[in-house]
């Protein structure tokens, strides 16, 4: 059932899937609205376009993952991809007066949304459009685009499912991107799925990439970007091309499924400049 309402959805085109989502939750939203529910800094359900979990909750949880692999308090953060600020939120309890945070999206109405709801309230948080081009969210946008973001500025950069919509060629440049704008010695948090040699797409049945394109794999061939696969060997080449070293990789279960070894669905690379 998962795979067939997910393929559905890949047949939708961009604001249809949006409009979608805002119909199917319209009723629960509303009810929020009228009993005086809705939190704070939390999108409505038919807002909310990626991640899946309680929004406050797993933006907890990824900041405790944040600290734990270098993340200060006084340090700058660039968050690619930020969507509605599920990762900016809880930082607005951590980074002190002499930190900082900017995040950047393709998504305009995620943009209008935390800048009205977040950056009015946090002025440190900073959230700007990207044009980057993504043909699961955004047909109109440009691959490619430079961030909107200064050189050798930044401590910390997060990005969570953002590799698992890019080609490879959009992998390599966000990768120097990434170096561009990190200061020497910034971290990189970023979320992958990552395959080996070893095994053969595609992969988990619940979850298949079933399209094999040698280096990087996809879901849905109508839809580059709704989710890429990489294979270790090219992806750890391009890293080391970008100018990163890869300092912790923690395995996910996506592929073969939840265990003592595993800690999210997707792989987790900490990467460091």
């Amino acid at each position: 059932m998962k795979k067939l309402l997910r393929s559905l959805y890949y047949w939708l085109s961009p604001r249809l899937r949006l409009k979608a989502r805002q119909v199917f939750y319209w009723p629960l939203d509303t009810k929020d609205l009228l009993l005086g529910k809705r939190t704070p800094m939390v999108p409505p359900r038919g807002l909310t376009f990626t991640g899946a979990g309680d929004f406050l909750q797993e933006g907890r949880k990824y900041s405790e993952y944040f600290q734990k692999y270098g993340l200060m308090p006084h340090h700058h953060v660039l968050d690619v991809g930020c969507g509605l600020g599920r990762m900016a939120v809880p930082l607005t309890q951590y980074l002190n007066q002499e930190g900082g945070y900017l995040g950047f999206d393709i998504m305009p109405q995620a943009i209008n949304w935390c800048k009205k709801e977040i950056e009015s309230r946090f002025p440190r948080f900073r959230f700007l459009p990207y044009s980057g081009g993504n043909d699961l969210y955004n047909l109109k946008a440009q691959a490619n685009r430079p961030f909107p973001t200064e050189s050798q500025y930044f401590d910390f950069a997060i990005l969570t499912s953002v590799f698992s919509h890019l080609q490879p060629e959009e992998t390599a440049f966000f990768l120097k991107e990434l170096h561009r704008t990190l200061k020497l010695g910034g971290v990189v948090f970023a979320t992958f799925f990552i395959f080996t040699d070893e095994v053969r797409p595609p992969f988990n049945p619940e979850f298949a990439f079933p399209f094999d394109y040698g280096d990087y794999c996809l879901m849905d061939k109508r839809v580059k970007g709704a989710n890429v696969a990489y294979r270790k060997s090219w992806l750890d080449k391009a890293i080391q091309n970008s100018g990163f070293s890869v300092a912790h990789h923690l395995p996910g279960f996506w592929l073969k499924g939840k265990s003592e070894t595993t800690f999210e669905f997707q792989d987790i690379l900490i990467l460091q400049k």
